[in-house]
């Protein structure tokens, strides 16, 4: 059965055209367009994500992919031995790239008035347990897949895992003593957040799927974190966090965690965890060696990060790593 079969027999849904859409098959019925998404993770992480979106719409941001119930008013159908869901989205809105900080506080600004904390898609105050995991889980698959794989891309891997597990920890230990920090406000409350932040605000439809529960500085480390490693400059870094501050001014606390989410190297570990599943070495050595060539300024900037956000870590009592 066609997926345009699909929509009629499960969903009521009379297909008008296929069209291609960010690299997803849409199928557009009237002002709606609807995308098929299989379904990978635990059901529950769905449903919190759909809630989140839902609470959004209501919000009035409106260019948000809502999950649908099937004619049985469930939101999962079987077919073909998978389970999948359909989204749908009724606005599609011009792709804005002007005042993103600004966007991103009012984005958060709403997320921080849900209500429930998730379960299965919150992070929230969990940073120094995930990343412990997380590094645990990459030191043992490192190790094995460079024992099967013996290539040029497992060699590089092995021969800066000791300077990643270092920093990592340096990280860890930086949060760890963050979280004493009694200088903070109610910009320091959970909200909706996105799971890698890279500018999806800009984008003309929000995909739910990237969406988790956690402080709103995930995002604004991440676009950081993106900015540095393109070599970004110092006063565009400036006016996106000037922006989100007009909005939503960041407290002491916040910026200590900033730093400390900044410091863990989330953008090795991320590739480290890709190239797992990814069978072309050579392109993953590219990648690493251009991410470990460019670490020298990722550490310059981070070294000078309160003060190029116009902060003076010693007047406000605000440690920093000394070997940086």
């Amino acid at each position: 059965m066609p997926f345009n079969d699909f929509l009629s027999t499960y969903y009521g849904i009379q297909v008008d055209e296929k069209i291609g859409f960010d690299r997803e098959e849409g199928y557009r019925t009237g002002n709606h367009v609807n995308f098929i998404t299989s379904v990978e993770n635990k059901e529950m992480v769905y449903l919190e994500q759909a809630s989140l979106a839902y609470f959004l719409r209501d919000n009035h941001i409106d260019h948000i992919t809502l999950p649908i119930p099937n004619l049985q008013g469930e939101w999962f159908t079987s077919y073909h031995n998978n389970n999948y869901m359909v989204m749908q989205v009724s606005n599609i809105q011009q792709m804005d790239k002007n005042f993103e900080g600004r966007r991103l506080a009012e984005f958060h600004q709403i997320g921080s008035r849900y209500q429930y904390q998730p379960k299965e898609i919150s992070s929230y105050g969990k940073w120094k347990s995930l990343w412990i995991e997380k590094l645990d889980y990459v030191e043992a698959k490192v190790e094995k897949e460079a024992n099967k794989n013996p290539n040029a891309y497992y060699r590089l891997v092995m021969d800066v895992l000791p300077y990643i597990i270092g920093i990592s920890e340096n990280a860890i230990q930086y949060i760890r003593e963050s979280e004493t920090e009694t200088r903070f406000h109610e910009v320091d409350q959970g909200t909706i957040t996105f799971h890698r932040y890279h500018h999806q605000l800009n984008d003309s439809i929000l995909w739910i799927d990237n969406f988790v529960y956690d402080h709103p500085i995930r995002d604004i480390a991440e676009h950081i974190r993106n900015c540095i490693v393109k070599g970004e400059s110092k006063e565009k870094i400036l006016q996106f966090i000037n922006e989100y501050q007009s909005v939503r001014p960041l407290s002491v606390f916040s910026f200590r965690l900033l730093y400390g989410r900044l410091l863990f190297p989330a953008h090795i570990l991320d590739l480290f965890i890709h190239g797992f599943t990814e069978e072309k070495d050579e392109i993953l050595y590219d990648k690493l060696r251009q991410l470990l060539d460019n670490q020298t300024y990722y550490e310059d900037m981070l070294r000078n990060l309160y003060e190029s956000l116009d902060i003076n870590p010693k007047i406000l009592n605000i440690p920093v790593v000394n070997w940086l």
